[in-house]
C-alpha cells in the first residue's frame, strides 16, 4: 500500500514539474514573439523609410536628367548661334579682305598712273629751268609748281608769253590724257598787295582763274576737269622772313591726279 502511494506521489510530482516547465517555455516563447514582432515593426519602418528615400532619389535623378537634357539643348542652340555668328564674321572678314585688296590694287594703279603723268609732264616741260618750275610727285598726285617770275609780272594776274608757252606744253599732255583731274592753286607771299587787287586773297585767286581761262580758251582743255582756288599767303613752302623764301612762296601750283571714280565708288560701298 505504501509503495502504491509513493508511486502516485512520484507521478503527480512529475506531472506538476512538467506543467511548470511547459508554462515557463510558453512564457519565454511569448516574450520572444513580442521581441520578434517589435523587430519586425522596426524593420518595416526602416523599409518604409528606405522606400521613401529611394523615391526621392529617383525623383532627383529624373529632375537632374531633365535639367541635363535642357542644358544640352540650350548648349546645342547656343553652339549653333555661335557658329552662325562665327560664319557671319568670317564671311564679313572675307568681304572686307576682298575690298581691301581691291582698294590696294586701285591705289597701286593710281601710283602707276601718277608716275606716268609725272614723267610726261617732266618731259614736256624739260625746256624750263628748276628756278622757273618743278615737277614732283606726292601722295599719288603730281605737282607742277610754276614760279611767279615764269608766269606773271609782280602784282599782276596777266600771264606773260613764256608762261603761256609753259601752259601750252602742259595742255598738250592734259588733252591726250583725259582721265587727269586738274586743280590750280594760286599762292602769294606775306607782303600786303598794293594797287589793283584788294589783298593777296584776290591776287592769288585772280592768278589761278587767269591760268584756267588760258588752258580752257586758248588750249581747249575740258573745263569740267579743272578746279581753281586762291590760298593767299597761308600755304607757304618756305619762310616769308627772307626774300628767297618769299620768292618761292609766290607760285602757282597745278596739281594733277588720276580720276578716282572707281576708288570713291569702292569706298562708298
Amino acid at each position: 500500500m505504501k509503495k502504491r502511494n509513493s508511486a502516485l506521489l512520484f507521478i503527480a510530482g512529475t506531472l506538476l514539474l512538467a506543467s511548470c516547465v511547459s508554462k515557463k517555455k510558453y512564457l519565454d516563447s511569448q516574450i520572444a514573439l513580442r521581441y520578434l514582432k517589435n523587430d519586425s515593426a522596426m524593420l518595416a519602418n526602416k523599409i518604409t523609410g528606405l522606400e521613401g528615400n529611394v523615391a526621392q532619389l529617383e525623383q532627383k535623378v529624373k529632375d537632374l536628367t531633365s535639367a541635363n537634357a535642357k542644358l544640352s539643348e540650350e548648349a546645342s542652340t547656343t553652339q549653333a548661334q555661335l557658329q552662325n555668328r562665327l560664319n557671319s564674321s568670317q564671311q564679313a572678314l572675307k568681304e572686307q579682305q576682298k575690298k581691301l585688296e581691291q582698294l590696294q590694287a586701285l591705289l597701286d594703279q593710281q601710283k602707276v598712273k601718277s608716275e606716268e603723268i609725272r614723267k610726261k609732264m617732266a618731259d614736256a616741260l624739260s625746256g624750263f629751268s628748276s628756278n622757273e618750275l618743278t615737277v614732283t610727285q606726292k601722295n599719288g598726285k603730281v605737282y607742277v609748281s610754276l614760279s611767279e617770275n615764269l608766269l606773271f609780272p609782280s602784282g599782276s594776274a596777266v600771264v606773260n608769253p613764256k608762261g603761256k608757252e609753259a601752259l601750252s606744253k602742259l595742255a598738250e599732255v592734259l588733252n591726250i590724257n583725259p582721265d587727269i583731274s586738274v586743280n590750280i592753286e594760286g599762292h602769294t607771299d606775306s607782303i600786303p598787295i598794293r594797287g589793283r587787287y584788294e589783298d593777296n586773297w584776290a591776287l592769288s585767286t585772280a592768278r589761278a582763274t587767269s591760268i584756267v581761262r588760258i588752258l580752257v580758251t586758248t588750249y581747249q582743255v575740258d573745263p569740267e576737269r579743272i578746279i581753281a582756288s586762291g590760298h593767299s599767303q597761308f600755304d607757304p613752302v618756305e619762310s616769308n622772313s627772307t626774300p628767297e623764301g618769299r620768292a618761292k612762296n609766290r607760285r602757282t601750283e597745278i596739281i594733277l591726279s588720276p580720276k578716282l571714280d572707281e576708288l570713291y565708288k569702292l569706298l562708298g560701298s
